[in-house]
């Protein structure tokens, strides 16, 4: 048995590359131990099989944006890394179709943006790109989202010209939005500027009950059919 080295500098001996591309097809995720993708430069090893897979590039990988469907009553405040719990491979929607390759290092270092309260479910976005969450904090009052509202009650008279007609909530003037019924017990929202209890304040209103709360929308990315708790990657070409 050979003495252990790191499978960075076995890569530079198998392909005559330099240390700085050896350790960027590792973290890329193009590296095989005995047919065991391996993400981590420095791992040891002897007397393995280590491979190229095709198509190999020796690319700094992207940071990686992660769109998930949040289910009700997932705090995404609570604990340390909360997005550990739902953000995982096995949670990945088959139908992603963003093209991207799942690798480990997508994981760490994910961030939220524009959180949802717990009771509420839908679209949330977690990040490890800085560029990604310095835009959706200096804008987000300013992009549209879409809600879902379920209802409870009768409309008051004369509640839907109030309710289309302006108010505020909190002392600060609600900013210009669409309404519309969906069902019988069901309201859609166009909306920006969106703070916590802003849409319960509006169906409150107006003689109705906010009974659940679900964002389809965050400016041009939406839900689509992903299932609730799973997520999908963000492709680099679409933007909020």
């Amino acid at each position: 048995m050979t003495e252990p080295v790191r499978l960075a500098r076995r890569v530079v001996e198998i392909t005559g590359c330099t240390r700085s591309e050896a350790e960027r097809y590792v973290q890329g995720g193009w590296v095989t131990v005995d047919g065991v993708v391996v993400e981590a430069p420095q791992h040891p090893v002897t007397d393995e099989t280590v491979a190229l897979l095709p198509d190999a590039a020796a690319e700094a990988a992207e940071p990686a944006t992660m769109l998930l469907h949040k289910p009700a009553g997932f705090d995404p405040g609570a604990g340390d890394n909360p997005a550990a719990k739902l953000l995982v491979r096995d949670n990945r929607w088959e139908d992603d179709p963003s093209g991207w390759r799942l690798l480990q290092r997508h994981f760490p270092r994910l961030e939220p943006a524009m959180p949802l309260p717990a009771e509420a479910s839908g679209l949330m976005v977690f990040s490890q790109d800085g560029r990604v969450l310095q835009k959706l904090r200096q804008d987000g009052e300013r992009l549209e989202q879409e809600f879902n509202v379920d209802v409870e009650g009768e409309l008051a008279p004369y509640g839907w010209s109030r309710l289309t007609g302006g108010t505020t909530y909190q002392g600060w003037p609600v900013a210009p939005f669409r309404v519309s019924w969906q069902s019988e017990q069901r309201l859609r929202f166009a909306i920006k500027g969106v703070r916590p209890g802003l849409l319960e304040h509006l169906c409150a209103e107006v003689g109705l009950k906010a009974t659940a709360v679900r964002r389809l929308r965050i400016g041009r990315v939406g839900l689509a059919k992903m299932p609730v708790g799973q997520w999908r990657y963000l492709p680099v070409l679409e933007r909020f």
